[in-house]
């Protein structure tokens, strides 16, 4: 099998269940972005060396593809004549808590937070900050879908959660890096 199918070479695509779109609709951008964001996790899965983080890091890859498949399925191909779901796996509260989970255990093993970051703290957690925004992007896309076409609750909740995970765990990151973080602090330039 080829990987090009010139399908797509009028600018079009086909989403799941078969429906053509443009590939500048918002569904198309909605799911572009969450594979943007999975491309750069594996970037900073390439500078941590933490097991525990690499564990939760590669599950949250997967559950970007889970995100990602039904962001390119239209809500009305997403239920089977027999009800059952077109898809295998969709993302649930198990997902979110499970972020929120993660979060709290990091949060606990760093300072409060009392300034603004900027992004950098070494190399790991500099990819894990582009990561954060790149999934409010995608987290924006996912809602600007939402105004005209449904999508479920979860989704948008998952990345919201998401995005405050990647920063978290960038802040954690920089910690037993040893690499400090850099605050913005108006007053002192």
């Amino acid at each position: 099998m080829k990987i090009y199918t010139k399908t797509g070479d009028k600018g079009e695509t086909a989403l799941y269940g078969g429906t053509r779109v443009s590939k500048s609709s918002a569904r198309v951008e909605s799911y572009g972005n969450i594979d943007e964001l999975n491309s750069f996790i594996g970037i900073a899965k390439s500078h941590i060396r933490d097991g525990e983080v690499l564990a939760q890091l590669k599950k949250i890859q997967f559950d970007l593809f889970t995100v990602g498949s039904e962001a390119a399925t239209p809500v009305d191909k997403l239920i089977l004549a027999n009800g059952k779901s077109r898809l295998p796996l969709i993302i649930t509260d198990t997902e979110i808590v499970e972020l929120e989970n993660w979060m709290d255990a990091f949060d606990e093993k760093i300072v409060p937070l009392q300034y603004f970051i900027l992004p950098g703290g070494g190399q790991a957690a500099t990819f894990l900050h582009a990561s954060r925004t790149i999934c409010r992007r995608a987290e924006r896309s996912m809602v600007f879908l939402n105004e005209t076409e449904a999508v479920r609750p979860e989704l948008i909740k998952y990345l919201n959660r998401l995005s405050d995970y990647l920063f978290v765990l960038a802040r954690y990151i920089s910690k037993i890096n040893n690499e400090p973080e850099e605050y913005w602090i108006p007053n002192e330039k």
